[in-house]
């Protein structure tokens, strides 16, 4: 499984990699497949009630009124009725993307399985629309796609008479038939937006929206191919004939082929092991995470943790200690990733404290803030040479170990969101390092969904902490590409210029400073 993870994971980078030349980093379709998905929602919604208010229920009514919806609406019908059909196919293939990129991605683990899990059932929801929606078309394609699953369905020892007998012959079938389709296709997508927002209500700043060129271009594209290849009816359907030609949407009837073939149950089992299998992936194999740690002696209840959070995580609840301030924060296990972006956002998370240990007011325990400065200067003293650069790098983020070398050292973080803006300013302003290079994933790809977006706002001053104004931006690189070779060009241009501007200027710095700085270079 790790194999596969791992040649999936190469997949997506490279893929992103091209999106990002492309479209551009922040309307790069790849990087925003969840909310690409919402988008398609709500297309085939509003579509559909378009579709809805002229459709009538009966056995050649429904032919003949989605017909003359296609040719008679001034193309307007002709637009809508396509978008219905491509947008519900573009749905299937962002879905499963999505999923597959999570999974490649191992953002299922832990306590992000509940997400996972709520979109398991997303899959069976999407497919009954599509397959409902098919057979209210009443046209040859609708007549297999309503036999086969019949008969599939038969297979079950749920029912008492077969359900495939209403499809005998013409006269076996009514009106009635197409009002339940009509009942069922409308309230399976009311469930299903329901579980959408079930499945994102344990992520902060959920993106249900893509950005606004990428949607527009979205549509744009979808209303070339409405026109170009408008979607349209196959032949009437005949219960008296069995159709010898059909035009599959291998979107969404990829398996039905199968079921000439292979036994519904064989083909039920399939089904549900895999529904089963995908929603135990979470625990295969088992995973022990390290929760965030709150020491009350330096939380002043800011609550900044818990807005930086990307999982909600972190509240502020009364204070429990006696201390002079209104919250303290607590963390929940249940929700915590072990990011540590909590411990980025937190204003005592700062290596310049000389008085006292370096006890922030929220870390991980076996990534501590106090540890955080130690490897630090341990790789700093480490760097030789001119354009030295030390890189605060995500563990997720490629082409970290590419960069390694005698004027490079490079210090993993879960998160590049973990890193306080301070130990930048650390880096620079005591001459550790002649440039920092952060190295976090893709725009709008973060592992942990946030991290570089709020590390990207506390360098500009736009959240706190802020990385102070003395720092020289021209010796800090911020880096959020997907591929291990635009890495390498980054690194590569940003050395070259730390090099031009020659080593930092000497400052003179405190006694003590100076005394504890040596102590650590030489530990």
């Amino acid at each position: 499984m790790q194999a596969m993870k791992r040649f999936l994971r190469m997949l997506f980078r490279r893929v992103e990699a091209a999106g990002d030349f492309a479209f551009g980093p922040a309307w790069n379709p790849f990087s925003n497949l969840g909310s690409l998905g919402w988008l398609f929602y709500w297309i085939v919604a509003a579509s559909g009630i378009y579709l809805y208010v002229f459709f009538d229920t009966g056995i050649t009514e429904a032919y003949r009124s989605l017909d003359r919806i296609t040719h008679e609406h001034f193309m307007v019908g002709s637009v809508m009725r396509s978008f219905h059909r491509y947008a519900s196919d573009a749905l299937v293939v962002v879905t499963f993307l999505h999923l597959a990129r999570e999974f490649s991605f191992d953002r299922l683990r832990g306590r992000r399985w509940f997400s996972w899990v709520t979109g398991v059932p997303l899959l069976w929801f999407i497919y009954i629309c599509g397959i409902t929606g098919y057979w209210m078309v009443w046209d040859t394609l609708a007549q297999y796609v309503a036999i086969a699953t019949t008969e599939w369905l038969d297979t079950l020892p749920f029912f008492g008479e077969p359900i495939a007998a209403n499809f005998l012959n013409d006269s076996a079938l009514s009106g009635r038939f197409f009002t339940l389709m009509v009942y069922i296709h409308i309230a399976v997508p009311l469930f299903m937006l329901m579980l959408m927002w079930v499945h994102v209500q344990r992520l902060a700043d959920a993106k249900t929206n893509p950005p606004k060129g990428l949607a527009i271009g979205t549509l744009v594209a979808l209303l070339v191919l409405a026109i170009v290849f408008p979607a349209v009816s196959q032949e009437p359907a005949n219960l008296a004939m069995v159709p010898q030609t059909l035009g599959l949407d291998w979107f969404y009837l990829t398996g039905y082929p199968l079921l000439d073939s292979v036994p519904g149950g064989v083909m039920w089992l399939v089904a549900v092991g895999t529904t089963v299998l995908l929603a135990l992936l979470p625990w295969v194999p088992p995973q022990r995470l390290v929760v965030a740690e709150v020491h009350l002696d330096n939380c002043n209840g800011c609550s900044r943790c818990e807005a930086d959070c990307p999982y909600s995580a972190i509240i502020m609840a009364p204070r429990t200690d006696g201390a002079p301030y209104e919250l303290q924060a607590v963390v929940s296990a249940d929700k915590c990733v072990s990011c540590g972006i909590c411990a980025g956002a937190c204003p005592t998370a700062t290596p310049f404290r000389r008085a006292g240990a370096l006890v922030p007011g929220i870390e991980l325990p076996d990534i501590s803030i106090a540890g955080l400065r130690e490897r630090t200067l341990a790789a700093a003293v480490k760097l030789r040479g001119e354009g030295r650069v030390l890189v605060y790098g995500c563990d997720h983020a490629a082409g970290l170990n590419d960069l390694e070398g005698d004027n490079t050292a490079v210090v993993k973080m879960p998160c590049v969101g973990a890193v306080p803006p301070s130990f930048i300013d650390f880096v620079i302003s005591r001459r550790h390092a002649d440039g920092v290079f952060v190295a976090g994933c893709s725009p709008a790809a973060c592992y942990f969904r946030l991290g570089d977006e709020w590390t990207r706002k506390r360098v500009a001053g736009q959240r706190d902490p802020y990385l102070r104004a003395r720092v020289p931006r021209e010796r800090l690189h911020l880096s959020f590409v997907a591929g291990a070779a635009e890495r390498g060009e980054e690194m590569a241009t940003f050395r070259a210029a730390v090099t031009a501007l020659g080593p930092l200027p000497a400052r003179a710095p405190r006694k003590a400073e100076a005394e504890a700085d040596a102590e650590r270079s030489r530990a």
